[in-house]
């Protein structure tokens, strides 16, 4: 096994990665995209030292679709205003989900399997807020050697899914790379899957600290034999 990347077998029996072109109704993309991919990777293990990077994306399972209807709810609870944290006004009310329940179709991936080939962009070199900085390929290297063991019992900070809660993965680390499953055997030849998603920029005031703007990426998605490669992110992160 590379000491530089983890390969990351994951799989579900529902999956969900809703094209932004769709409005309403919730359409997925053909296979996992690499912001998902990712998503999956820090619910398992994360630190503000580093950021996942999806280099590779095997995908293991026939593309099947299929259709259901959801219940879901048409409005949000609005923040609480200064008065209403202070006390001077009563918080904000509940929502009655009779009063806001509405159906919507998906269309779902079924049965899906993955493998993702990753590695560790490092922010800082220090493997603790407060602790000393060390070498970075030393850096890298522990990072990940502490995924690989939350990874192997089973860990995660919290549970990674497929897009929706309500679609959990499963996960399994594959140690040794004469052990990588194999693409499914009709993938052959190379595919395009259209313009997908690669990741969303997220601009901070540096003064506080606050998200003030998001810009999606996309990318042409091919798949040559069952295997995406994700090109290199097109911002600074």
């Amino acid at each position: 096994m590379s000491n530089t990347h983890i390969y990351l077998k994951i799989a579900g029996d529902y999956a969900l990665f809703s094209r932004p072109e769709m409005k309403v109704e919730r359409v997925s993309y053909d296979v996992i995209t690499p912001s998902a991919a990712r998503g999956v990777l820090e619910a398992i293990y994360w630190k503000p030292q580093i950021r996942w990077i999806i280099d590779e994306i095997h995908v293991l399972n026939p593309i099947r679709f299929t259709n259901i209807r959801r219940n879901e709810i048409g409005k949000k609870i609005s923040n609480p205003t200064a008065k209403q944290l202070s006390g001077e006004e009563p918080p904000p009310e509940g929502i009655d989900i009779n009063d806001h329940r509405q159906q919507r179709a998906s269309l779902l991936l079924k049965d899906v399997a993955y493998l993702i080939k990753a590695r560790v962009h490092l922010f800082d070199t220090r493997l603790d807020k407060d602790g000393p900085a060390v070498p970075a390929n030393e850096a890298a290297g522990k990072h990940l050697e502490m995924f690989k063991r939350r990874a192997l019992k089973g860990q995660a900070f919290q549970q990674p899914y497929f897009g929706c809660r309500e679609f959990p993965v499963r996960f399994e680390l594959i140690e040794n790379e004469a052990d990588l499953p194999k693409p499914d055997p009709s993938f052959h030849g190379e595919k395009d899957l259209g313009f997908m998603l690669h990741d969303i920029e997220f601009q901070q005031d540096i003064a506080t600290k606050k998200v003030k703007s998001t810009t999606p990426h996309f990318f042409r998605a091919k798949m040559t034999d069952g295997v995406i490669l994700v090109p290199i992110l097109p911002f600074k992160i």
